[in-house]
């Protein structure tokens, strides 16, 4: 049954106005506590034993306490956000929320009023004033990921809130003031980008202050078996299973692989050997089809000898295996899951199946399209960027493939 307020005097306007700006401060304010929770619950300790992580956990120390800017500069995957909390957790502003933001998932025209916010009727769309993520993130810790793709039209925005610590909303007039602490990061060299013309050189010293690098799991191969043993007891523990260990052999073979995804392709691959392997002890043969790159020398040495375990409690690192690379298969030599692909398209031939085709284009397309929200804990729009394609191609994908559970 639906309420109808008839309002017919200044007084009752007023009025009305009033109640819905104190549910919207009260929404507001809610989901701000919401955003700091989340990120309480979610920020795990970041350990290691390897002498590059010792370097930057001395950093962490060192810089926690300051309310300097930040620069965290690594690949993709090697766990840039999570020493972003770490530096908001230990700081003098662990009390307000952490927010974090990819400039480079979301489209350019959105960007601004992600950041800023946009008051009502700023653009078609708006029906409501909105609280950009500088808002949201006030008393506490901002975190730019991808700065290095920030459109360059909205870094001369961006300039100006880190000079003067003022913005405006889109289409606002009234100007707003941040306390809050950016912490940047990026994939990329931004000094090419600086001298391509790509990013603004004064953004650049504006934020590169304090420049902290994370090393990728290549340099950092001693911890490889412990964040792999602890990938694979928090994969069990979200599925209700018993966790899966690694034998020597299969552990040997983690420490010599070439990790291009880094942390969070160890991750990834560790939630697979949860579902996927088919014993509790993973042997060198249930690795996943990625795996198959590794050097064959490598895996047969692996076999072996046994890899000494190191343990550490973190949620980051990543292994990359150089060692061995001039003893690489031949570039003939076709990926394992490409074998099980010609395995399974043979047996379902031979056997008579039918549509075979559109069976297994089902099964590959609907394995990218998981993979690709996993990654991206559900977000489409960046799922659809991952895989190159376009966002009502991924949603009519879903549909059709019964993937919207």
């Amino acid at each position: 049954m639906k309420s109808i307020w008839i309002v017919d005097d200044d007084q009752s306007i007023r009025f009305v106005l009033e109640a819905v700006e104190l549910v919207r401060r009260a929404v507001d304010e809610s989901r701000r506590e919401a955003v700091a929770e989340e990120g309480a619950d979610e920020t795990p300790e970041i350990l290691g034993q390897a002498p590059a992580m010792q370097d930057v956990f001395r950093a962490i120390g060192r810089l926690s306490q300051s309310h300097v800017t930040v620069m965290i500069t690594g690949e993709s995957g090697s766990g840039k956000e999570l020493v972003a909390r770490a530096l908001h957790k230990h700081s003098p502003r662990a009390a307000g929320p952490f927010v974090a933001i990819n400039t480079a998932a979301i489209p350019k025209d959105l960007l601004e009023s992600e950041l800023f916010g946009h008051e009502r009727g700023a653009f078609t769309g708006a029906q409501a004033m909105r609280r950009g993520r500088f808002e949201q993130a006030e008393g506490g810790t901002l975190f730019l990921d991808e700065i290095g793709d920030m459109p360059f039209d909205l870094q001369t925005r961006l300039l100006r809130v880190l000079s003067d610590g003022q913005f405006y909303r889109v289409g606002g007039h009234q100007p707003l003031r941040s306390q809050v602490r950016v912490i940047a990061a990026t994939h990329q060299n931004l000094e090419e980008r600086v001298r391509q013309g790509a990013f603004r050189e004064d953004l650049f010293h504006r934020l590169n202050v304090i420049r902290l690098r994370l090393p990728p799991l290549r340099e950092r191969r001693e911890d490889v078996p412990t964040l792999a043993r602890y990938f694979l007891q928090r994969s069990a523990r979200d599925l209700g299973v018993e966790a899966k260990r690694l034998s020597e052999a299969a552990m040997q073979a983690f420490s010599s692989f070439d990790f291009p995804g880094n942390v969070r392709q160890l991750e990834n691959m560790c939630h697979w050997l949860t579902v996927m392997a088919p014993a509790q002890v993973v042997e060198v043969k249930d690795l996943p089809p990625e795996m198959a790159t590794v050097p064959t020398a490598v895996s047969a040495s692996a076999q072996a000898q046994s890899a000494a375990p190191t343990m550490i409690d973190g949620a980051t690192g990543w292994a990359d295996g150089a060692a061995g690379a001039s003893q690489a298969p031949p570039p003939e030599a076709a990926p394992a899951w490409l074998l099980g692909l010609e395995a399974d398209a043979r047996a379902r031939l031979d056997a008579g199946g039918a549509q075979v085709w559109d069976t297994l284009t089902r099964q590959f397309e609907g394995q990218l399209i998981r993979t690709a929200l996993e990654l991206t804990r559900g977000r489409r729009i960046e799922a659809a960027q991952k895989l190159g394609i376009g966002r009502n191609t991924i949603t009519r994908k879903i549909q059709d493939l019964g993937l919207e559970d």
